[in-house]
């Protein structure tokens, strides 16, 4: 079974903020590690303002959502996945009363044709001073 275990990341994601790959593969599944909006080789995080001690400021979902579901679609695809292989999609949020909303119609503009598993939760932080992070599991077919 280890052999059938392989660490994957993407050259077009950014690069992990901790010890982890940004997915394993195991046999044709694809567990993505928890991915946000930040870009490869960038400091300022899309859609976050922070002030002079790191911390948010401000922030749009609109634009840190969009930066998330890129990073995902680069993971998907370096691996051998498509969006549609998307079978189990968790979704971390800092502030689920003013963002769910938004964040749902934008959800539902990337998942026209299909609709894979989802579950929502908020949490108090994320590990960067972020608002959103989703977790997936995908099929490579």
């Amino acid at each position: 079974m280890e052999n059938d275990i392989q660490d994957f990341n993407s050259n077009r994601a950014p690069l992990a903020v901790g010890a982890y790959p940004h997915a394993k593969k195991v046999g044709n599944f694809l567990y993505l590690s928890g991915v946000g909006p930040r870009k490869k080789g960038l400091k300022e995080i899309p859609g976050v303002s922070l002030n002079e001690y790191g911390e948010i400021v401000s922030y749009d979902i609109v634009t840190q959502t969009h930066a998330v579901f890129e990073n995902i679609r680069f993971i998907l695809e370096d691996a051998g996945a498509q969006w549609n292989n998307l079978i189990d999609v968790t979704v971390f949020l800092t502030n689920i009363k003013s963002d769910f909303k938004e964040f749902n119609k934008i959800y539902a503009s990337y998942f026209k044709d299909f609709q894979p598993c989802r579950t929502t939760v908020e949490v108090n932080a994320l590990p960067t001073p972020i608002a959103v992070e989703l977790k997936c599991i995908a099929f490579i077919p």
